[in-house]
């Protein structure tokens, strides 16, 4: 089965990518039961590797105007699933057009803070060696 040119889907839990999209549109119950029942099997729905899948949680935290406090989970299991540093801080570039950059300045502190760097504290050691 194939998405659009070239763009294969895999046939994983998204069998048909045509049903999932009206089971989204529609709301259907057996669907979301499913995907908020646990990580593992909205994951497992999703088709995406475990990799892909935290930085796109990551992607929409930030969109969503996350708190602080929510990103270090998020984070941890982005980097337990193989995610670099510099590739969290590139879903942060990544987000930045579709979410705002408000949202991102919003949360680059917050995410420094969940990969070990005090982004407020290197901005004030910064200003005051200035």
């Amino acid at each position: 089965m194939r998405a659009a040119a070239g763009h294969g889907v895999d046939k994983r839990a998204v069998r048909d990518y045509r049903v999932t999209l009206r089971k989204l549109a529609i709301r259907d119950d057996e669907l979301f039961d499913d995907v908020l029942s646990s990580d593992a099997a909205s994951m497992r729905e999703s088709s995406l590797d475990a990799k892909t899948y935290a930085l796109v949680q990551l992607a929409a935290l930030v969109a969503v105007g996350g708190s602080p406090p929510a990103y270090r989970p998020v984070i941890d299991r982005a980097l337990a699933r193989g995610a670099s540093v510099d590739e969290i801080v590139g879903t942060l570039i990544a987000v930045t057009s579709a979410s705002g950059a408000p949202r991102v300045v919003s949360a680059a502190p917050a995410v420094g803070l969940a990969v070990g760097y005090d982004v407020r504290q290197a901005l004030e050691e910064w200003e005051s060696s200035r």
